[in-house]
């Protein structure tokens, strides 16, 4: 998928080929999604019609509905199909009606060329069947791409030929390219640069040259390839493709000459893999040949573990694992395994914050202060400088520009990738006689780091956009199994006898489900995914956990600086940064908290799980001491946000001591409001959290909902208070609501178009004032914003805990020795308290219903 990703970028026009037999696939989605963002006009050959089953006039009418509806069938010439391609243009349908003169084939082959026609042909390549009409209609309506006279061209491959030679494939759009000629080729691979650009004399640093800086480099031969044969040509004018020899520092995707910029793929791997070697292997200079692959695969993502002696890779999938595995032992002989993936994560921040770095171990001295800001999803890692050069020399600001560049930064929560910030140099000092380059390396990536500790990280996962088709009779099965996979979709569509489910659902959740669609709807079901990109993760708390990242210990990504007193050198927690550097902070009123700079709160967005880092210069680091509270999220709420209106939402990691689940945690506050308690229950998110209904959920979601009945029933009875359960029936046409009184707690279900959160919302602020009220969901979002109704969140795994505590409480006291009577004998409730006899009374009463 990634090298025919690189292939579209030089493309001036393409056929796609689909086997009629087997219909739109999801691959094909995603090869039309590329096509159109790359804007690559398209040609569709409809394959495999003498197959029986092949409908090419069925199949037809789904790519238009599902792909494009200006797909028109060519190979006749009649009043419908001239009807069928005037249609694609306005003023061409206008002129049509008028004149009813068949559209000229240069007004068609226009249309092609602009993506408004997609001409479509049927047959069979294996019996030579409408291939004559394809190649006609490839003459007939394409046209030479019009280039500049400036020299540019396209870089999308990398490889080498049988005698090592790095090969540099290219696609000339402008000008001509002779041998010998000197290239400008500035590497700045996954990154956007603005203001200054990285350079500098950076020594030991191997991959200077992807890393910003701009050198020249000349072409030794200009290769045509057919096959594997070549010829060696003198010049290469507009549209030729073609492979350079001499360039050591290009990369797919970048532009050279008039090109500018790169392209950064859309199709990217979200699974990683240990690359498992044999004993005798010397696990190093296999990280070293493997590199070589990097270059010709840079979706590869090689990461060298040290400490672990272990080579990773970031893979698509099994293809490109038996692919790369056949590449290790063509290439050096070696049978290379692959041990099970696990998810590429990625993290971001919040909120706006200064970063410091400074390195001054004797006889060496750099600081560096970076302001980081988020940016926009999907954005990537912008760097920029805001340093006047009379403050720090353009030289050690191009060079600090080259270490943000040239390393894979990694995040505070589980030591991943970062992505999606904005990344400005705001501050520099150097030493007229200390400093070298390798300080401000240090510098800058430890500037990164303290900013990422003081900042509010977001842990980020891949996440699938999906399409799932499933017969009216399952669609109901469908969506209880992706809303237990965490996955949101609209409200289904019918078509025929076919319902269609359309959203979004992480990665992690979906291994194995295409099979299980396969099996349940006996071969009837289609689910078709392609990555969307990233979004929070879903289950933030459980992703760290199993991590185990701790950022202060990370020996080869330090947190903290080195300062220099008395001759030595020693090192400052990053907390401590501020107390000790020598420049003004950047941001005006920055305290050594997290925040925007000047003094404004900052919330998290929904979904978000947060690492603040507030501790002041000097404080000890307790357990809970790099965490914002309960009290602290509730005073930050009333100040910045107020009570009464719904702000902007989010949630907070908290540590709690233990045995105050469920409780109110507010501590000694006045409160005005009455001891009636009310608990509010969102139904589906409970069910889908507790590990045994969530299995009982996937059998049947109505015997799941009806044993929570059961159990907050019970468990209504022990602990007395007012119990309303919400289930969601948004999606319902027509639904009114209802409320049901299931012996004694209350059940609604939500009218049309409002969902249990709207629903719990609603209620929180309309007695949150009056009344003790918990709301018991795991969903972030909703905690948050009941927090600011007044009310007390309760998560799942508290309510579940409860729920075990009162049964156990109950199951002591029945079996605890009760008084003999003076016969010596016990009766059935004799001895018991008038609340034990009473709830033993309301079961029986419960179980005759």
């Amino acid at each position: 998928s990634a090298e025919m990703e690189r292939t579209l970028q030089v493309l001036d026009y393409a056929v796609l080929v689909i086997s009629a037999a087997d219909g739109l696939q999801g691959h094909v989605l995603t090869l039309w999604r590329l096509l159109e963002r790359y804007r690559v006009p398209v040609f569709l050959f409809l394959n495999k019609m003498d197959q029986p089953g092949a409908d090419g006039d069925s199949l037809l009418t789904e790519l238009k509905d599902k792909l494009d509806g200006r797909i028109v069938k060519f190979g006749r010439k009649d009043e419908a199909f001239y009807e069928e391609v005037a249609v694609c243009d306005e003023a061409l349908l206008e002129q049509y009606l008028e004149t009813e003169a068949p559209v000229d084939d240069s007004v068609t082959a226009g249309l092609v060329r602009e993506r408004r026609l997609f001409p479509c042909y049927m047959g069979s390549a294996l019996r030579v069947e409408g291939i004559d009409s394809l190649l006609d209609g490839l003459y007939t309506y394409t046209r030479m791409p019009e280039y500049g006279q400036a020299f540019g061209a396209r870089v999308y491959k990398i490889a080498r030929d049988g005698q090592g030679n790095r090969l540099t494939y290219v696609k000339v759009t402008g000008g001509t390219l002779r041998v010998k000629q000197m290239i400008s080729v500035c590497g700045s691979r996954g990154s956007s640069v603005g203001s200054v650009s990285g350079s500098g004399d950076d020594s030991g640093n191997k991959n200077a040259g992807g890393t910003g800086e701009v050198r020249e480099e000349k072409v030794d031969q200009i290769r045509v390839y057919s096959g594997s044969k070549y010829a060696i040509e003198q010049e290469a004018a507009a549209g030729t493709v073609c492979a350079l020899t001499g360039l050591v520092s290009t990369f797919c995707g970048q532009g050279l000459g008039a090109e500018r910029g790169a392209v950064l793929p859309v199709v990217e791997p979200v699974m990683t893999y240990r690359i498992a070697l044999p004993e005798d292997c010397d696990v190093h200079r296999m990280y070293e040949k493997l590199c070589q692959l990097e270059e010709e695969e840079p979706q590869l993502h090689l990461v060298w573990r040290e400490q672990l002696n272990e080579i990773h890779a970031q893979l698509m999938g099994e293809v490109q694992i038996g692919v790369l595995r056949n590449l290790i032992r063509e290439r050096f002989g070696v049978e290379a395994s692959f041990e099970e993936g696990s998810i590429v994560y990625k993290e971001t921040i919040l909120d706006r914050v200064e970063g410091v770095g400074h390195f001054e171990p004797l006889r060496h001295y750099a600081e560096v202060h970076l302001i980081l800001e988020p940016g926009e999803p999907g954005s990537g890692l912008q760097f920029a400088s805001a340093v006047s050069e009379d403050d720090l020399d353009r030289n050690w600001q191009r060079l600090i520009l080259t270490h943000l560049m040239e390393k894979t930064h990694l995040g505070v929560l589980t030591g991943a990738p970062i992505t999606d910030m904005r990344i400005t140099l705001a501050a520099g000092r150097a030493h007229k006689k200390h400093t070298e380059g390798g300080d401000f390396r240090q510098a800058t990536y430890r500037a990164v780091r303290q900013g990422l500790c003081r900042a509010q990280s977001v842990l980020l996962e891949p996440v699938y956009s999906f399409r799932l088709e499933l017969p009216l009779a399952l669609i109901g099965r469908g969506m209880t199994d992706l809303q237990s996979r965490a996955g949101k979709f609209e409200a289904p569509e019918t078509e025929g006898e076919y319902a269609i489910l359309r959203g979004t659902v992480p990665v992690s959740e979906m291994t194995g489900y295409q099979a299980q669609v396969r099996a349940y709807s006996g071969g009837k079901g289609r689910l078709y995914t392609e990555l969307k990109g990233y979004a929070p993760c879903h289950n933030t708390e459980e992703v760290i956990e199993a991590i185990g990242y701790e950022a202060e210990h990370d020996v080869e990504n330090p947190c903290g600086s080195v300062f220099c007193a008395h001759g030595a050198g020693f090192v400052v927690p990053w907390d401590q940064v501020e107390t000790y550097m020598h420049l003004e902070s950047a941001l005006a009123g920055s305290s050594s908290g997290a925040g925007t700079g000047d003094g404004e709160a900052v919330m998290p967005a929904a979904g978000y799980a947060v690492r603040y880092g507030s501790r002041k210069a000097g404080s000890e680091a307790g357990p809970a001491s790099d965490v914002i509270g309960q009290d602290e999220i509730d005073e930050i709420m009333t100040r910045t946000y107020g009570t009464k209106e719904r702000k902007k939402q989010g949630w907070a990691r908290t540590i709690r001591p233990s045995g105050t689940a469920g409780k109110d945690r507010s501590g000694d506050r006045a409160d005005t409001r009455s001891q009636e308690e009310y608990l509010l229950v969102d139904g589906y998110n409970i069910i889908f959290a507790w590990d045994s209904l969530k299995e009982l959920a996937q059998v049947n979601l109505d015997s799941a909902r009806g044993r929570l009945m059961d159990i907050l029933s019970n468990y209504q009875g022990y602990r007395r208070m007012h119990l309303i359960l919400v289930f969601d029936a948004y999606k319902v046409k027509g639904n009114p609501g209802s409320t049901v009184r299931y012996h004694n707690i209350d059940v609604v279900y939500t009218k049309e178009a409002e969902t249990a959160d709207q629903y719990i919302e609603k209620v929180t602020h309309e007695i949150g004032r009056r009344h003790h009220v918990r709301v018991a969901t795991s969903d972030g979002l909703e905690q948050l914003i009941i927090m600011g109704a007044g009310a007390v969140r309760v998560s799942a795994r508290e309510l579940q805990e409860e729920v075990m505590e009162a049964g156990e409480e109950l199951r002591q006291m029945f079996i605890s020795p009760q008084v003999q009577p003076a016969g010596g004998k016990n009766y059935l409730l004799e001895g018991a308290s008038e609340e034990v006899t009473a709830y033993l009374e309301q079961m029986r009463d419960n179980a005759a219903h």
